[in-house]
């Protein structure tokens, strides 16, 4: 509920018209499909002001605070596939001790500070091979064997 995969997707998820009050026709552009987005009935309130996409043109048009500031999709009932799909974290890594040293986006970016942890990274990416999901367990089984602990979101 950050809302960081859909603050550049305003040119991606396009509403091509409007059919009732929350009912759009839509077409999302990297994937060529059309679909039909109807605003969530527990995220009307917050539909409703359109500041948020006023101040944030490249964010999707359907994505607005939440309040406690959470920013979320008003839409994911009806969000297109690539959408429902994404996974922002694959993998939170920590040291032994359990502190935090970084996490691994869904396309298998590594965001950390740890400089070792970074060297470690580097090495796994140009070893693994196979399919996302085996390249997943690949990296994991790898910084397990450094000293890693990594918990799947």
């Amino acid at each position: 509920m950050c809302g960081t995969c859909c603050m550049y997707l305003g040119d991606y998820i396009v509403i091509e018209s409007q059919e009732g009050t929350y009912r759009f026709s839509c077409s999302c552009v990297s994937t060529g499909t059309d679909f039909v987005a109807e605003v969530d009935p527990d995220k009307r309130k917050f539909f409703d002001d359109h500041s948020f996409p006023q101040q944030n043109p490249s964010a999707c048009r359907f994505l607005r605070p939440l309040g406690e500031g959470r920013i979320g999709c008003t839409i994911h009932a009806d969000s297109p596939a690539q959408c429902k799909y994404y996974r922002c974290r694959v993998m939170d890594i920590f040291s032994e001790e359990g502190e935090f040293k970084g996490y691994i986006t869904g396309t298998l970016a590594l965001h950390s500070e740890d400089t070792a942890l970074q060297m470690i990274y580097e090495r796994v990416m140009h070893e693994i091979t196979g399919s996302e999901p085996q390249q997943e367990e690949q990296i994991q089984s790898q910084l397990v064997q450094a000293g890693y602990l990594v918990r799947y979101q």
